[in-house]
């Protein structure tokens, strides 16, 4: 293994927090990926990486050359391509909600996959917080407000939202007709990954967003299992409009306050600074954008 390989694998470990992930990442052997680093480390003649049985921890040399590693990186890759065509190749990790992954992503994926053939793609799905550093993850699609300036943002849209309940809980509770009748409702509180809180439900209300924070039975930290709980009647929530129509065309839901919606919600891409683009996730971004852009969100 040559010493740019090194290098290479050295700035996996950091990102992975792992020699075994890392190794996995490259298609490595352990073993060799840790000959390798200690290979290194006496080229540079300096430990740069603490290890224990379940952790790895950078030294503060370890932390100055990993930074050094990127920008050389980025210098190679750059050179590279200007001296050949450079087709997107590899897996490209993505991760975004299941729902808007079925509704946008996947109806488009064979056309992307024709004109990419060299690329695979692995979708990881869910609503939680993900590390894009520390899980080798490419880039991440979410809905809501930026919160971590580390990472680079793209703006994909604006997704519109609505408020729903089932038939029979508005038979019980009757149907407010505005956000004033709403004393006495009850939501389906849906906990933030974010914050660890249940967020209140929102309301335009003319150019204004007011907020309503309503008694909750039952609590949930996803989204999917907030709609099963809407549609069994447990109380009010909101969700996307591409996520809930469907329900609400079948009569499984009614929407609830339609003169008054929630502010729609900024969808964005976001990547890690720190890591040199590559061409794979260079075309993906561009793809997702022009998905996006020509969708009904």
């Amino acid at each position: 293994m040559d010493k740019l390989m090194r290098m290479q694998l050295f700035v996996r470990v950091v990102e992975r927090g792992s020699f075994l992930a890392a190794a996995a990442d490259l298609g490595l052997a352990r073993s060799t990926a840790t000959q390798a680093i200690k290979a290194l480390e006496a080229d540079v003649g300096s430990r740069l990486l603490e290890r224990t049985t379940r952790h790895v921890a950078v030294t503060l040399d370890g932390r100055a050359f990993y930074q050094r590693c990127l920008s050389i990186l980025a210098d190679v890759d750059e050179a590279e391509a200007i001296f050949r065509d450079a087709k997107p190749q590899g897996i490209l990790r993505i991760d975004a909600h299941p729902i808007m992954t079925q509704t946008f992503l996947l109806p488009n994926l064979n056309a992307f996959l024709e004109r990419y053939p060299l690329l695979d793609v692995q979708f990881g799905q869910g609503d939680r917080y993900v590390d894009l550093v520390r899980e080798g993850v490419d880039c991440v699609i979410r809905a809501g407000e930026a919160t971590d300036s580390t990472l680079i943002m793209r703006k994909l849209g604006l997704i519109r939202e609505m408020t729903c309940a089932s038939p029979d809980y508005i038979d019980r509770h009757s149907m407010p007709q505005t956000p004033d009748d709403l004393e006495g409702h009850l939501a389906i509180g849906f906990i933030s990954s974010r914050t660890g809180q249940i967020m209140p439900l929102e309301f335009m209300v003319g150019q204004e967003t007011r907020y309503v924070s309503l008694s909750s039975r039952v609590t949930a930290n996803n989204s999917d299992t907030t709609v099963e709980l809407a549609r069994y009647g447990f109380g009010l929530m909101q969700a996307p409009r591409y996520h809930l129509q469907k329900l609400v065309e079948e009569g499984s839901l009614v929407e609830v306050l339609k003169d008054f919606p929630p502010p729609p919600t900024p969808v964005s891409l976001f990547y890690p600074q720190n890591r040199q683009l590559s061409p794979r996730v260079r075309v993906f971004i561009d793809w997702a954008v022009g998905i996006f852009t020509a969708a009904d969100l």
